[in-house]
């Protein structure tokens, strides 16, 4: 029985305490709140099982923020002199001992953690030490394909993400359009696979999708300023972000587009919606 994840079991039969389930080698407690007056047994629950403070295999009905094997951004929600206790959705802590904290964690910040069964104790624990956890496979992916990231933190560079919560990603700073923040889940895209398995990628989605996302802004802030905006090419590259949160070559790309499809016209001194 893998802890950490979810899985589908079967009742067996119930007690006082609750539910007992079939984990294969083990039998597993699902606690009574959890059960409902439909259950019968020989039905299947699915549940994520963990370990209670006993170390004694238990399923919840509750949903954890992350599962093993995955990457989460996490409050601190107390801590001790063995470590910190982060709170992942279930009622036990998530336990980060001090040895696997890149930086001391204090009570009520929230920080990036990757979720694993420690060898020594079975246990599930944290780690904020990273560089070890990204997947060591070659990253089957191509350039312009959509994925999921998740800021991890800020370099000289821009922002390195965790790229579908197995690679390392990096979004360069001359290249974000839009506020963001450490822990913040996004869409990205691919834009280049480098050699040594790192990825760079671009918040902006490829190619038709980029174009209409950037035309949607565009008509929307048209339509708010009675159909007449004071930007073109003589608008500089900050301007352009600053109103729209794309980069100049993408506006230029769109109004083009929006220009020969007869929506807006262009004049000395901006666009007009048509």
């Amino acid at each position: 029985m893998e802890i950490g994840h979810h899985h589908s079991l079967k009742i067996v039969r119930f007690t006082d305490h609750g539910a007992i389930l079939d984990g294969g080698d083990s039998e597993i407690l699902m606690p009574k709140k959890y059960t409902t007056e439909d259950m019968r047994p020989g039905d299947e629950v699915n549940v994520f099982v963990y370990l209670d403070q006993s170390d004694r295999l238990v399923a919840t009905k509750e949903e954890p923020l992350a599962e093993v094997g995955e990457f989460a951004y996490l409050r601190v929600a107390w801590t001790n002199r063995f470590g910190a206790f982060m709170n992942w959705g279930l009622m036990k802590d998530l336990f980060v001992p001090f040895s696997q904290q890149r930086h001391h964690f204090e009570q009520d910040r929230s920080y990036i953690v990757y979720i694993y069964v420690d060898d020594k104790t079975g246990r599930i624990v944290g780690t904020s030490k990273l560089d070890r956890c990204f997947s060591e496979e070659q990253p089957d992916l191509e350039e312009g394909q959509e994925v999921n990231v998740l800021i991890w933190k800020e370099t000289d560079l821009g922002y390195k993400v965790i790229v579908n919560n197995a690679f390392e990603g990096l979004i360069y700073k001359n290249e974000i359009f839009c506020p963001i923040h450490i822990g913040d889940k996004m869409e990205a895209v691919v834009k280049t696979l480098r050699p040594d398995g790192k990825i760079d990628i671009a918040l902006q989605s490829a190619g038709r999708k980029l174009v209409d996302d950037v035309a949607e802004k565009i008509l929307t802030a048209l339509r708010d300023a009675d159909g007449f905006l004071p930007y073109g090419d003589h608008s500089t590259p900050e301007e352009i972000a600053e109103h729209f949160q794309v980069s100049k070559k993408a506006f230029k790309r769109t109004v083009g587009a929006l220009y020969r499809d007869h929506v807006i016209s262009i004049e000395d001194d901006g666009i007009r919606l048509v």
